[in-house]
Parts: structure tokens; sequence; C-alpha cells
């Protein structure tokens, strides 16, 4: 197998780290975060090793929807700061080599945006058709109602103009019709306008409720993926796309662009996420191994992006009632730690019970799967949640910066969380000092992976390990070969490898010191300690570790 490495796909190993400017870090002493103290931790972030920041929405809104429902594209909250704001932390960005991509909300505006507002004032509008709007609209499918918590329909009657018009999600958020020419143009101006100020793409929210919900259908709905994503390369080659596609794999790979490639360039995958979580609360290794071997390979130049956490709900909507039921009972029995009947509204340590053995494990699996990994703030200290707040705000928290908070000078707007996992016993200046801290394993951990490229570009195995609560595989490319193994028990546990080809090679671990020789037949036994996780470079007796890996280039 050969392979090109070049920074023109610079997201194919990348670690990527999402953030809400409004809870990173408060620069004008208002309990509220803003770019100026965003700008502020740009060193603590690059010095994490960290190469892509994902900002969240920044945009003005009337905050319904932290900041989901959107008045205007084309400018900042004044909350989080100005235009000028951005651009001095886009600058300071680069400055430190780390690219940035943001939230890109177009399948819906806020209700109080000014083309929803002109488009409502009369049927003869001529921003009329960039909603969707019926007089009969079909009845509902309660599967289609996303936030079962607060809608009980998708269609929201508007007196004043006398028809009913789409909200996928909120009523406040109507649905934007991509089957109009002038909504899509509009759209590749906002992208245009941002690019323009230094981002390097976009995460796509709700990338099938954009391409879907429109009227009338469109016939090839994926075009205008592709347009966009033409559109994006015309104006800076190496920008992405990275799509929220939670579908089965099966109709996925469309949206890659079935074998061309053309149109997402990376989509998480949810589904190997929610089998993870499977596995760790089994303590067995099946489900997810089950998942990534029916995970179909990506087009060339596209990439899945694996994750544990993200800043929404930790949905497990695709796995079966029984198999949810597991998962609650193991990292959220109570009904407080639930949302909408298919999730968990927990960050991943508190899940773990604050376990920092089990918390690390589960950080070095994400990091090791095929694919970019990526990261919600605040993960890399163990950041907790607060239960209090409302729905999916309880693991939108203030960072914790210090054994005061740190995040602001006054009263954050938002509580922070308490007790075990309150700023005084998590923060990031206690964990700087600390070399056995989860902040300084997360830097280990990124930086063996970005040593390790065959890990995000290489042919990825699952492999048979003899032990159920054992998951291994290994990565191959140019010649160069890494293999992983977990252990998501708590007990040790001995693994047996079937390395082909790889008889008679030194396998050298890269997270501890120690080395393990692989007997000529290619079959090896390792031990596994509790939550134990190892990281082994393949190389052949007379080839030094270090020169037996993939370089970039």
């Amino acid at each position: 197998m050969r392979l090109t490495y070049t920074s023109d796909v610079w997201w194919k190993n990348a670690v990527v780290y999402c953030l809400d400017v409004e809870t990173f870090k408060d620069g004008n002493d208002d309990g509220v975060g803003d770019f100026r103290g965003l700008t502020q931790q740009i060193d603590y972030l690059a010095g994490l090793g960290v190469t892509c920041l994902w900002l969240m929405p920044f945009f003005p809104t009337p905050n319904k929807d932290d900041g989901y429902d959107i008045t205007d594209f084309y400018s900042v909250d004044p909350r989080l700061g100005t235009l000028g704001d951005f651009v001095e932390f886009m600058r300071t960005a680069h400055d430190r080599g780390l690219r940035v991509i943001a939230d890109l909300v177009v399948n819906h505006t806020s209700d109080k945006h000014p083309w929803f507002k002109e488009a409502r004032s009369s049927k003869d509008s001529p921003l009329r058709d960039w909603y969707v709007w019926s007089d009969t609209p079909e009845p509902d499918n309660p599967d289609q109602v996303v936030f079962p918590d607060k809608e009980d329909s998708i269609w929201e009657y508007d007196k004043g103009s006398g028809q009913y018009y789409l909200h996928s999600f909120y009523r406040h958020q109507p649905d934007l019709n991509v089957a109009n020419p002038a909504v899509r143009d509009e759209i590749a101006r906002v992208l245009g306008f941002w690019m323009e100020l230094g981002l390097s793409g976009f995460r796509v929210d709700a990338v099938p409720f954009l391409i879907e919900n429109v009227d009338p259908k469109l016939a090839e709905p994926h075009e205008f993926l592709a347009d966009l994503r033409a559109f994006m390369t015309r104006r800076m080659g190496g920008s992405i796309l990275l799509g929220e596609v939670n579908v089965a794999y099966k109709d996925l790979v469309a949206y890659f662009g079935d074998g061309l490639g053309d149109q997402i360039t990376m989509c998480f995958d949810f589904i190997g996420m929610q089998k993870a979580w499977l596995s760790l609360a089994r303590c067995d290794a099946g489900a997810l191994a089950e998942a990534l071997r029916e995970r179909p390979k990506p087009p060339k130049d596209s990439q899945w992006a694996v994750f544990l956490r993200n800043h929404d709900e930790l949905t497990l909507d695709k796995l079966t009632e029984d198999e949810r039921q597991e998962i609650f009972q193991a990292f959220g029995p109570s009904e407080d730690m639930q949302i909408f009947g298919r999730g968990l509204r927990r960050r991943l340590p508190t899940m773990l019970g604050g376990d920092l053995r089990r918390i690390k494990m589960a950080y070095s699996l994400l990091f090791s799967l095929p694919g970019t990994p990526v990261i919600f703030y605040g993960e890399e200290i163990g950041l907790g949640e607060n239960l209090k707040a409302e729905g999916r705000m309880a693991v939108r928290v203030p960072m914790q910066w210090s054994r005061d908070g740190g995040f602001s000078r006054v009263k954050p707007a938002r509580a922070v969380p308490e007790g075990a996992f309150g700023p005084e016993r998590v923060n990031v200046a206690d964990q700087k000092r600390d070399t056995d801290s989860l902040l300084r394993w997360f830097q280990l951990l990124i930086e063996r992976y970005r040593e390790c490229p065959e890990l995000a570009w290489g042919e990825s195995t699952v492999l048979d390990t003899g032990e159920p609560a054992v998951f291994a595989h290994r990565c191959d490319a140019d010649g160069a070969t890494v293999v992983v193994a977990h252990n998501l028990s708590d007990t040790a546990r001995e693994a047996e490898l079937r390395l082909d080809g790889l008889g008679g090679y030194r396998l050298t671990d890269l997270l501890v010191d120690g080395t393990t020789e692989v007997p000529d037949g290619g079959v090896v036994r390792i031990t596994m300690e509790p939550h134990g996780c190892r990281w082994l470079r393949a190389s052949h007796p007379d080839v030094a570790p270090e020169d037996a890996s993939v370089k970039a280039r």
C-alpha cells in the first residue's frame, strides 16, 4: 500500500477540538465567554496539541436554542464580541498553526431572521419560497419530531399568512428551502464570506434535514452538497465539510459522494460511537468490533470523524431499546440523566464515575480508532456536567481554568459543576502540575496519535483476541504497522493476537517503556492490566522503532 501525506488533506489525521465561545473564557468580565477570552487561551490549545478548532455558533441570535437559532449569518453575536475580535482571534490561531472551522447551520433560521419576517409578511413576498409552506401538511409521524419534550409536530400554523411552515426542530426555527436556487446561492455567499476571514471549513448541522425537507423535492439532493464542496475547493483548496449525518451506514455512503468523495469531506461515525458505549457498558468488545467490521471504507480523500461525546445529548437512537437500557443502567440510571428517551445528557468522566484509569482507557480508545478524533472542550481535564440545567445545556458548562473557576472575574452566566467535578477539584492549573493527570494523558495521546499516521491513513483490521473484554486492531500503511489493544474490563486479561506477516518483529510500546517480541508464527500473547491500553509499533529487529513509522511528507 502506497500513500502520499500532504497538507492538502490535513484533516486526515487532525485533532479537532469543539468549543463554545460563550463557555470557554470571559475576556471582558461580564460572565459570558467571548472571542477576546478565547484568543487569550490560544497558547493553551496549541500546547494541548489540537490542530483544528471547531466553533459552535457565534452569530447574532435570540438564543432560544443556544445560538442555533440565527438572525444574521454575516456577523458576530454582540455578547461574544465584534467582527474585529473574530479577525484578531483568527490571526492568532493561524499564527499558532491552528486551523478553524465553524458550525454551518443553514437547514433553518430563527423566526426573528429578516428573511423569515419578510417571507411571512405575505404569500406574495419575494422571499416566500425561501421557506417551506403548506396549506394542508401531511399528518405528523412521531418519529419525525426531533424534540418530543418540546414539540408535538413539525408544522406550525402562521396566522398572518394563512399557511403552515415546516420546522424540523423547534417551532421558532423555520426550515430553509434549498430547493430554491436563490437560497442555495445565499448559502454559498455565507461560506465564501467566512472563508475570506480565514475559516478552513464548516461543520454542517443536520445534513439530511438540509437536503430532504424541501419543496419541491430535489431530483438529485446530493448535487447541492457536491456544489457546495466544489465552491469551497475553488475558493480554498483543502477546505472541508464535516457532516452531522446520523443515518445507517448503507445510507451514509452517499453523503461522502458515492465513490467520488466530492461531497461531505468527513462524516461523524454515530454508529461506531453508540456501539463503543455498548461495549463499555458490557465490558465486552463485541459490539464495537462488529461496527468497525461493518463500517464502509470512505472514498479517497474522505474520512470518518470518530468521537465518544459531543455538544448534544449522547444519542443512542441506532441501538435497540434493550441495548439503550443497558447503557442507561450503566452510565445514567436516573431519569434526570436521560433525555428524549434515546440519550444521556452527561459527560464521559461522570458517566465513568470519575474512575481515572477507566477514563484514560476510554480516551486512548478514541484516539486509536481509525479516523479523525473529535473532542469536546473540557474533556481533557475531565469536566463534568450540571444536571440542574435544562436539556442539552447540562453538558455546556463553563470551562474550569483554576480552583476558583478562572472562567471569569465575575459570576459566570451559566452555573459550573459541583461536588467531585467542581473547579476546586477539576481544573487546568492543577492538572498542568500533575504528571499523572488527565490533561497530561491527553497531551501524550495527541502526540502519539500525530506520530502514528497509520491510525488515520492506513488499512484497519479488527483482530480476534480470544478474550471478549479486549478490543484490538492493527493499522497498516506504507509497510508500517501499529497494533492497539484495550482492556474494557476492571480485571487483568491476557489476549492472543495473530499478526500475519509480523513474525520475528518487535512490538515497541508507545505509551510506556517496554517491548514484546512476536514469535516466528506471528501469534503473540500480551497481558492487559485492568482497563489497560497498549499502542505497539511493529519494527524489524534490525530497524529502530522510530525508523519503522510512516513519515508525513
